[in-house]
């Protein structure tokens, strides 16, 4: 499979590099949609088996589905999306060791990126202990990001604490003040000057 041309389709046969650990869908019947994306792939139209499969596996939790899909991406060329549906599948082999690299090299090792292209089946409970890794791993990323941010916008973007000395308006404010009082006073006096006789 990894020699097949972008536009051949994939090995159906999974009995070749692949096999599951975290699942025993293959002593199950396949599920209609596998079906009908095996059909697809036989026609050669893998972006239909793509888009089926892509479709069923966000909502349903299906291992061989997934192991499909990753087929499908892997002879399509797409090594990253067959990276992410492969570790979802918990499909082992030297091709998928490579497809999960070129995943993780996407993403530049963002565990939370990661996290985010599985599917969203693959993130719901109960998961693989390696999903379940991975979801640790975004977690501690996210609570470091956050730690980070909040350190950055910590003390330097605060506003300036008063110091407790007077500035400028404040003198301006108290000579305002202190003028008008004087004034009121003298113009008291004066009235009071004026209303009394003899003053």
């Amino acid at each position: 499979m990894p020699d097949a041309p972008r536009d051949s389709a994939p090995s159906t046969d999974r009995s070749d590099t692949h096999t599951t650990s975290d699942s025993a869908a293959d002593a199950g019947t396949s599920s209609p949609v596998v079906t009908e994306a095996t059909a697809a792939i036989e026609r050669k139209e893998l972006w239909v088996a793509r888009d089926l499969l892509a479709a069923h596996v966000r909502e349903e939790r299906d291992v061989e589905a997934l192991r499909l899909l990753g087929e499908v991406h892997h002879g399509m060329g797409d090594l990253p999306a067959a990276g992410a549906a492969w570790f979802g599948a918990g499909v082992k082999g030297p091709e998928v060791e490579a497809a999960v690299e070129a995943w993780r090299a996407t993403h530049g090792d963002d565990f939370a990126a990661m996290w985010r292209s599985l599917p969203r089946s693959v993130r719901q409970e109960p998961r693989s202990k390696k999903v379940e890794a991975l979801r640790a791993k975004a977690l501690e990323a996210r609570d470091a990001r956050d730690a980070a941010a909040l350190a950055a916008i910590g003390t330097p973007s605060s506003p300036p604490e008063s110091t407790g000395g007077i500035d400028a308006a404040q003198i301006i404010a108290w000579v305002i003040a202190a003028f008008v009082v004087v004034c009121a006073v003298v113009g008291l006096v004066e009235i009071l000057r004026w209303m009394v006789p003899g003053g």
